[in-house]
């Protein structure tokens, strides 16, 4: 079959300026890319795009389509292995020439050697491989880069649809790309929820709505002392491991960390219906454990003598809260509010007093369908009535559990 490079450069572009955008991301482009280009006659089995990303733990992302397996999403992460990779590979070349770079695989088995990557594709049976630059508007420079098993190669007239296809490919991807990093800024500074909201416009200060929620509140034992005499970084590093393994903890279990809040953690475990509500508390429940575990495990390999083990106290609590952002016209942020918040938060002040390492109020226990682990009755700041909190058993070994007699803690057990 003769190529109609121009016929098929033209449905292609067509295709990237209408129906391209409408795509989730850019690994749907860039499949849809691949079919699309075989359909037309040219002879592509791997297509693949490398951007930089804005995010806190990965470096770049890459997409990759191949005729004969699944497509993927890599996130390479900015570590020894990645940055070795990309010193050698044609990449780092565009992004520093901001020219094509071709491999001859098949006809210059030599130039194929001065790649990792190339003898990588000779060794799967390809025959010829091209980068390219795809230039963004805000004056970067990504790349894309297409590949081919068919004897021979490439021809003059695959390169020229290639060509064609590359400037409006990287308009595609720089709106799909800019979506990505809005969504990746959102979701790590204000959470998914609220992050969702802000994208879709619809949430204005002040904006907001009554939500039933199993509210969390964590902190760290004896840290303004440990503030005064530890160095600042080493109290970076200290914060950091903690918040990691609360946030995972949470995250695991289906709620949201929220904020921040000096040595705080805030989170929130959403529910509905009454059912989804003795879900939430027993979520929010194993969320505790989890968090207890994973910072003994930080402390049994903690070989620091300056920075003493952590000791964190956790509270629970449940109801009606507001859900919205406040603050000026300029600055504002997502939280809740209300009765509930407040006790939850005097709860976790009462779990330091009292030095447990978790607390819940009555409406957990309600929810949990039981009484078991009752600690006491307090009077709290703010709050005319005394308050019951209850300590449950939470721990790895116990055989009892929280709520042993019901169906809720068999299945916290089991977990």
């Amino acid at each position: 079959m003769v190529l109609e490079a121009p016929l098929v450069a033209a449905d292609v572009v067509q295709w990237l300026y209408s129906e391209a955008p409408q795509l989730k991301g850019t690994l749907e482009i860039v499949s849809e890319l691949g079919e699309r280009l075989r359909a037309g006659g040219v002879p592509v089995d791997r297509v693949t795009t490398g951007i930089w990303v804005v995010h806190p733990n990965v470096r770049a992302e890459g997409s990759i389509w191949t005729s004969s397996e699944e497509p993927k999403l890599i996130l390479y992460k900015a570590d020894s292995k990645t940055s070795e990779d990309y010193m050698k590979s044609p990449i780092r070349r565009v992004h520093e020439t901001e020219k094509p770079v071709r491999v001859a695989i098949e006809l210059d088995p030599e130039a194929a050697n001065e790649f990792p990557i190339a003898e990588d594709l000779r060794a799967e049976g390809y025959s010829d491989y091209i980068a390219l630059p795809m230039p963004f508007s805000d004056g970067t420079v990504k790349v894309a880069s297409f590949a081919t098993k068919a004897p021979g190669g490439f021809s003059k007239s695959h390169i020229s649809v290639f060509d064609s296809l590359i400037r409006p490919l990287a308009l595609v991807c720089e709106l799909k790309t800019l979506r990505r990093t809005a969504e990746t800024v959102l979701d790590t500074y204000v959470g998914p929820r609220a992050g969702l909201k802000v994208l879709d416009g619809s949430t204005r200060r002040g904006d907001g709505e009554w939500i039933k929620a199993v509210v969390s509140f964590a902190d760290i034992r004896g840290f303004t002392r440990l503030s005064n005499t530890l160095p600042a970084d080493k109290i970076v590093v200290f914060l950091n491991k903690y918040f990691g393994a609360m946030t995972a903890a949470v995250e695991a279990h289906g709620g949201e960390v929220l904020k921040f809040i000096g040595d705080e953690v805030m989170a929130i475990f959403p529910y509905e219906s009454e059912e989804d509500a003795r879900d939430a508390a027993q979520r929010a429940l194993l969320a505790a454990r989890d968090t207890l575990t994973r910072i003994a495990e930080i402390n049994s390999g903690n070989m620091c003598v300056e920075t003493p083990d952590m000791s964190v106290g956790i509270a629970l609590h449940a109801g009606e809260v507001f859900y919205g952002n406040v603050g000026s016209e300029t600055r504002l942020d997502f939280t809740v509010v209300g009765p509930v918040v407040n006790l939850a938060a005097r709860i976790a002040e009462l779990a330091k007093d009292l030095k447990r390492q978790l607390l819940v109020s009555d409406a957990i226990a309600d929810l949990m369908g039981c009484r078991s682990g009752l600690f006491g009755r307090y009077q709290v700041k703010g709050f005319d009535e005394p308050v019951s909190v209850y300590s449950p058993d939470l721990s790895g070994e116990s055989k009892l559990g929280y709520c042993p007699d019901s169906t809720a803690a068999r299945a916290l057990e089991a977990n």
